[in-house]
């Protein structure tokens, strides 16, 4: 049997303090209903919260113990430490995969990888979106038919202040009409990132099959590679020199 892809799903696990409709729709917490959709015969998964420790559940040992990172934040992104912040942006550039759900986009990680705002448009009108494949011969999309009708979501709309992504997997058309690049991919040093815009707190998205088929095709597509890292730094010549007359 292959081994398991190591994966830790971090969620605020706020919302689900404090408001009791979120706390029906995930009694369990967000990032349960993400890891559960992952299942476990592919995936060895964790959990990790903002409130679990001071280092909010993403210790050095965690994260060395981690091949992708799921992300999902909202209303306390300004209460996660910088510190940390910066072990999980260098755990990416050596490889480490990250997957950052919906308001994730406001994530300290997210804009420090992102080097831009990261801002958009929104508005919560229970409308429904249309999610289109528009790169379908991308490994995130396998399984996946042309598109995802969701119910209702809240509504990202243009523009989303992000630098061009390397690859554009998914656009979002929503009732009341605007769209938007709703899954895209972005590499950074050894690491590969996925972006991934439904999910909002207090919708069932995450238990939709084929939003859960998604987040199994990204994880896997985010997998570090088993090259070695590369050597920076000072380099001796690989051909001898010969001095300069």
């Amino acid at each position: 049997m292959a081994q398991r892809l190591r994966v830790t799903v971090w969620n605020e696990n706020r919302h689900e303090k404090t408001n009791e409709k979120v706390r029906e729709v995930y009694p369990e917490g967000i990032h349960a209903a993400i890891g559960q959709g992952l299942g476990t015969d592919e995936f060895e998964v964790r959990y990790a919260t903002l409130d679990d420790d001071e280092e909010h559940g993403l210790s050095e040992q965690v994260l060395s113990e981690t091949d992708v990172l799921f992300w999902w934040g909202h209303m306390a992104h300004g209460d996660v430490k910088d510190e940390i912040v910066e072990r999980v942006h260098g755990r990416v550039l050596r490889g480490m995969g990250l997957i950052v759900l919906h308001s994730g986009h406001f994530s300290k990680i997210f804009k420090k990888l992102m080097g831009t705002s990261c801002d958009l448009k929104w508005r919560e009108a229970d409308e429904k979106e249309r999610i289109w494949v528009v790169a379908p011969n991308h490994p995130i999309a396998e399984g996946i038919g042309e598109y995802i009708d969701m119910e209702a979501e809240e509504m990202y709309g243009e523009h989303f202040d992000i630098p061009a992504p390397d690859e554009l997997v998914m656009v979002s058309w929503f009732e009341g009409g605007e769209v938007f690049r709703s899954g895209c991919t972005f590499h950074r040093g050894q690491g590969k990132i996925f972006y991934f815009r439904p999910g909002h707190e207090t919708y069932p998205t995450y238990y939709n099959e084929q939003i859960r088929r998604v987040l199994s095709n990204a994880a896997k597509w985010a997998a570090p590679s088993t090259r070695e890292y590369p050597k920076y730094g000072n380099h001796k010549p690989l051909e001898e020199i010969k001095p300069k007359s």
